[in-house]
């Protein structure tokens, strides 16, 4: 993952002002849902990721950094981090998420703690 948990890795294949609405997020062992939301702001990129039943409908924010490579062909994101990972992630907050740079410390914080080695 990047240093830079809110930009995306330039080996991702990420082209600002691609729409991700609607493609399927992988986890390193499975697919755990679709993009709900995106943005591509510079250091503070993200997914919204709507997990459907797989978590109940719990929705997840994940820092662009965390994406390992994207497959617009097959409509595809593929994420460095396991589902019992993202699972365990801090609960989603909409009203904090934009704007709001204790809630990315925290978010990032969790994230760059569950780095591959």
């Amino acid at each position: 993952m990047s240093d830079n948990m809110w930009g995306y890795q330039p080996a991702a294949g990420h082209a600002a002002g691609n729409d991700l609405i609607g493609y399927t997020v992988e986890a390193t062992d499975g697919s755990i849902g679709k993009v709900d939301k995106h943005s591509d702001d510079v250091d503070s990129s993200y997914l919204v990721v709507d997990t459907g039943v797989w978590i109940f409908g719990k929705h997840v924010l994940l820092p662009a950094g965390t994406v390992r490579s994207i497959d617009a062909a097959e409509r595809k994101i593929f994420v460095d981090l396991t589902k019992d990972q993202i699972k365990d992630s801090p609960e989603f907050d909409e009203d904090k998420h934009v704007g709001d740079a204790a809630y990315h410390e925290q978010i990032g914080g969790y994230y760059r703690s569950h780095r591959r080695p």
